[in-house]
């Protein structure tokens, strides 16, 4: 036998799947999975960043958030138990099961959102803001880790776009949504502010049935694929990164990823998107009022910008994912948030203070699934995947303590020192960008040239630029 065909590869465990086959499983999967977890998701952002449509609602006078930083405080301390959480979240949702782990955190903030309703101090507020950020701390993360084990590496951003998208449409929506609940003010006795959290508190608990009934488990486990669809994926799982089979997470595999510095950098990547989302999320009514528009008006015209970001997330998923590259379209996008940044600071005119708004959304919204897939495809191992995607997403909780702390209220209505502030992070992401670049090239270099062994203990790996 020849060198060439000692070196040459074995064909990959699906070459033999039928093509039509392959994508039409795939696309019930993308059906039966996608939407719900979407839809979802969706209503975790609400329930998350409500605050600011309530706060101009009436909730600011009823619960004197005027005073001092209390709004401030109020916003970010659900962000300290949704931080703390993320890895022991993603660690018991192998232990419990996705169905079982997903509706615990579903109905358990929606009974937080629907008690928000009926606080009568700013004290009560902040407990119910830190209960909800205790039940949605394991929910993202175990979405993103269930939503990677399904797919190869080159299809992930794709779905976690639609995914998010799905978020973005139904949380575009939500300020219009809001604004025809404040017009029950008065009815039974609650203002307007209070009829938001007690509707959505209502229907988030509703939903929590839902995610009983149709959320998706890991693919060995699922009972809505066929044994031939469930050997087909995890076949096709294990051509592209060796790990369709899930290992034990030991505390020794935990300590590993803990301490390695590219699993720190995805997640301050995510602290760098997560920053500005949440900063239009809270403070994008405030800065419409700012500009002279009614309550009314500011909350119909949060609207729009979610349209735009639904347009760009999907279009640089699809180019990521179509030229294999991740970084150089993250990249870009920094730059789309950085402009829309110093155009909303910076210019006079309501128009162009107000297309920034648009540029800022589109920039940070692509980045969150870009940063998610960037992360899921270079590592391997069900252990390090759980372990990596909890850091990436508990960073993207400290995106928001820093958001909703240098967007202070004594700022407004301009908001520089934030502005300024949340495009350190963008430069931040940048840099890391070509650090890692620099790194998985090297690293990629070295296991062609034969002078280092499998990358990630992964024989065939290649890590994705």
């Amino acid at each position: 036998m020849s060198r060439r065909s000692r070196m040459r590869s074995p064909p990959a465990p699906d070459a033999h799947y039928d093509p039509k086959f392959v994508k039409k499983t795939l696309l019930m999967i993308d059906i039966r999975m996608l939407p719900i977890m979407g839809l979802l998701y969706a209503v975790a952002l609400i329930d998350r960043t409500n605050l600011g449509i309530a706060r101009t609602a009436g909730m600011e006078q009823d619960l004197k958030l005027y005073i001092g930083e209390r709004y401030s405080i109020a916003s970010m301390i659900y962000f300290i138990p949704y931080t703390i959480l993320q890895i022991p979240g993603n660690i018991v949702l192998r232990i419990l099961g996705a169905r079982l782990h997903l509706t615990i955190c579903v109905v358990g903030w929606g009974v937080a959102q629907l008690g928000m309703g009926f606080v009568k101090t700013w004290g009560e507020l902040c407990v119910c803001r830190v209960l909800l950020g205790v039940f949605e701390a394991g929910f993202f993360p175990a979405l993103v880790y269930i939503i990677t084990t399904w797919y190869k590496r080159h299809e992930v951003q794709k779905r976690l776009a639609i995914f998010y998208i799905i978020s973005i449409v139904t949380g575009g929506f939500a300020p219009i949504l809001a604004y025809v609940m404040t017009l029950l003010k008065g009815k039974h006795g609650y203002n307007g502010w209070q009829w938001i959290f007690i509707i959505e508190g209502a229907a988030t608990i509703g939903l929590g049935i839902l995610a009983w009934i149709f959320a998706a488990d890991f693919p060995e486990s699922s009972k809505f694929v066929t044994e031939e669809q469930r050997k087909m994926i995890l076949d096709r799982v294990e051509a592209d990164r060796k790990d369709s089979v899930p290992d034990e997470v030991t505390f020794a595999k935990v300590m590993a990823v803990l301490t390695d510095p590219i699993s720190w950098s995805f997640g301050l990547m995510f602290l760098a998107s997560t920053m500005p989302a949440y900063a239009v999320g809270f403070f994008i009514t405030p800065i419409l009022l700012s500009m002279g528009y009614s309550v009314s008006e500011s909350l119909l015209l949060s609207a729009p910008p979610s349209g735009a970001a639904m347009i760009s997330t999907f279009f640089f998923a699809w180019l990521s994912d179509k030229t294999k590259k991740r970084a150089v379209w993250l990249a870009a996008q920094n730059f789309i948030c950085i402009t829309g940044l110093m155009v909303t600071g910076y210019t006079n005119g309501n128009a162009t203070r107000y297309f920034g708004l648009f540029l800022v959304g589109m920039g940070a919204s692509g980045c969150v699934p870009g940063v998610l897939a960037y992360q899921a495809n270079n590592v391997t191992s069900h252990s390090k995947r759980a372990v990596t995607t909890a850091i990436t997403i508990a960073m993207g909780g400290i995106g928001g303590i820093f958001a909703t702390t240098v967007w202070r209220q004594k700022d407004f209505p301009r908001y520089i020192p934030g502005i300024w502030a949340t495009m350190a992070c963008q430069l931040m992401m940048l840099l890391l960008l070509c650090v890692n670049s620099f790194i998985f090239s090297r690293r990629n270099r070295l296991r062609r040239e034969g002078k280092c062994g499998p990358l990630e203990n992964t024989e065939g790996f290649y890590y994705t630029l």
